[in-house]
């Protein structure tokens, strides 16, 4: 692939290639990584995330750098970052924007909510009651939101990433429905980091303040070819046995008796999405088997809801999919 007359992410027009494009995108993760110790995993997802157009969802404790990851990868693709802190008492609206009458120009007006940038974070969203949860449904879904009637869409490429708390008996949370998470594509569990990353921690305060409370970082990429990016992954060619394969995966938990609920479909068509990214990320132009087993704790973690008989027994999520992963069989390709 080759792009001709584009804008680069550092301004003027240039030739672009798809392999340009990719060595900048390993550019990201690796800024990121200078000032985020122990989360290279988060990283390599946050990329999967953005190329495949899917949402991510982190779970776990407080101050493990989920907001600060999240503006630098804002900062590094050249995008705009909003982060929006639920409480309990906020509204729908808080988060769109609104409609009021501008007295200066005798009109009335739409005031664009926190919803309107490239990145999103949604810190403590089991703080907002049901009713703002829904919200972000169509939003999340198809990059758009409905104000008085009216349509309006989202900045591309929009990536939302959420945050939940880890206690859900904690005062003031609403636990997050199957509909909310499902539109979740992946999800990830934060965890403190070890003695020597926190050592590397402590020795890069200086650095993190600079990227807080300075300039930040310099663009790696723009929006807009981030959008190419996109589309060439789009471009990747997965097989008959892989679909079939990734199918396979979603019938072994439909048919389980651990589930209160199976997962939906969309699980399966982000574990394809998400297995496309990591093809193109390794530079590969066809899915294999390893990049869907790779991926599917990521679609799948958060969508799987054990029976409070099996939850009490030991059995957690990740031993339901490794199970799966272990007895489902691996094609051939």
């Amino acid at each position: 692939m080759e792009k001709r007359g584009n804008r680069g992410a550092f301004g003027g027009d240039e030739k672009v290639t798809s392999r340009d494009l990719r060595e900048r995108l390993k550019s990201v993760i690796e800024e990121i990584g200078k000032y985020i110790v122990g989360q290279e995993d988060l990283f390599r997802l946050l990329a999967v995330s953005l190329l495949s157009g899917g949402h991510l969802l982190l779970r776990g404790p407080t101050g493990t750098a989920k907001t600060l990851t999240s503006r630098l990868l804002a900062m590094s693709i050249g995008g705009t970052f909003k982060r929006i802190q639920m409480t309990s008492d906020m509204l729908p609206s808080d988060l769109i924007g609104s409609i009021f009458y501008d007295l200066g120009r005798w009109e009335w007006s739409f005031r664009e909510g926190p919803l309107f940038a490239n990145v999103v974070l949604i810190d403590e969203l089991n703080r907002a009651s049901p009713r703002t949860q829904a919200a972000l449904l169509e939003a999340m879904q198809e990059g758009k939101v409905s104000v008085e009637g009216q349509t309006r869409e989202l900045p591309k490429p929009l990536l939302v990433v959420a945050t939940e708390i880890a206690y859900l008996e904690e005062p003031g949370t609403f636990p997050l429905t199957f509909t909310v998470t499902d539109r979740f594509a992946f999800s990830y569990m934060m965890r403190y980091p070890d003695i020597s990353a926190e050592e590397m921690i402590l020795e890069r305060v200086d650095l993190i303040d600079n990227a807080i409370y300075g300039r930040g970082i310099e663009p790696v990429l723009s929006p807009e070819e981030v959008s190419i990016l996109q589309g060439e992954v789009r471009k990747i060619f997965v097989s008959d046995k892989v679909r079939h394969y990734i199918a396979s995966l979603l019938s072994y938990f439909r048919g389980s008796k651990d589930l209160l609920a199976p997962p939906s479909t969309r699980a399966s068509i982000w574990m394809l999405k998400g297995s496309r990214a990591l093809a193109y990320m390794e530079g590969m132009e066809f899915v294999l088997p390893d990049h869907v087993k790779a991926i599917a704790p990521y679609v799948l973690r958060h969508r799987i809801f054990l029976k409070p008989e099996v939850s009490l027994s030991g059995k957690k999520q990740d031993d339901v999919i490794e199970e799966a992963l272990k007895k489902v069989e691996v094609p051939k390709v």
